[in-house]
């Protein structure tokens, strides 16, 4: 099985205090949203924190697409309600389109094996 790996960022608003809140939800995700993730092919996420900045990377099988994953979640309304939730903490990246939110990021380096 292969594993397709993905790097994306985010902003959080900067304002302390709605960073600690945002950590703190992270802290209890929703059962149904760790379900809707595992359900898209999704094995492994996870979120980094710098100041404001996130990264998050997934792990994920062969079935997995953003395609995929963005209509799974537009039929599933507690994913819609968390969502709702997050944009409460979170700002678009200045070069993201309209209502774009985790942007991938592009591999600029790897170090090769010996």
């Amino acid at each position: 099985m292969a594993t397709q790996q993905y790097y994306l960022a985010l902003d959080l608003i900067e304002e302390e205090s709605l960073i600690a809140e945002y950590k703190a939800h992270h802290q209890n995700v929703w059962p149904e949203i760790i379900q809707s993730i595992k359900d898209a092919g999704i094995h492994l996420l996870n979120i980094y924190c710098v100041g404001n900045r996130l990264m998050m990377i997934i792990e994920a099988d062969e079935t997995f697409s953003f395609e995929k994953k963005s209509a799974m979640d537009a039929y599933n309304e507690k994913v819609q309600e968390w969502e709702e939730l997050m944009w409460k903490f979170q700002q678009a990246l200045p070069w993201a389109k309209p209502g774009e939110k985790w942007i991938l990021m592009e591999k600029i380096f790897e170090l090769p094996c010996e």
